[in-house]
């Protein structure tokens, strides 16, 4: 798996510049939402608009998505993988632990939702970046309170 991130990060691949959201539930629990067309779930968010900062990008995609206010954020870095929906594509995305209000009311962009223990997603097909990035970052830190 390093030798693939490792190209991943390294190689001259087409770049898509998302900003992404890992929230969790009170019993730790990740949100991943699956995009209309798509077969893979993954963290709410979305490509940056030109000129638009991350954290603009993810409070309006969060909004648009799932009709949530961004309450609080902690920057978790910037990683690199294979995009699930681009073929050929690398996706480069600012991760942000996010604290968000509301219920979930699904924008036209995502067919479905679930909340999953990052230790045990079960047969859900998931997007290389959650995979191989988000989960493991999730178990590797107690991200359940700011």
């Amino acid at each position: 798996m390093t030798q693939l991130n490792d190209r991943v990060a390294a190689g001259p691949f087409p770049r898509v510049r998302i900003a992404a959201a890992v929230i969790l539930d009170d019993t730790g629990r990740v949100l991943l939402v699956r995009k209309r067309g798509s077969l893979f779930f993954m963290q709410p968010g979305g490509k940056l608009e030109d000129g638009e900062a991350a954290l603009d990008t993810l409070a309006r995609e969060l909004n648009e998505e799932l009709g949530w206010t961004v309450l609080q954020t902690a920057p978790l870095g910037i990683f690199s993988a294979w995009a699930a929906n681009e073929v050929g594509h690398v996706v480069e995305a600012a991760l942000f632990h996010v604290e968000s209000a509301g219920d979930i009311k699904l924008g036209a962009e995502i067919e479905e939702f679930v909340w999953v223990q990052p230790s045990d997603p079960g047969a859900l097909r998931l997007a290389p970046l959650t995979r191989h990035h988000v989960l493991p970052l999730i178990l590797s830190k107690d991200l359940r309170e700011f």
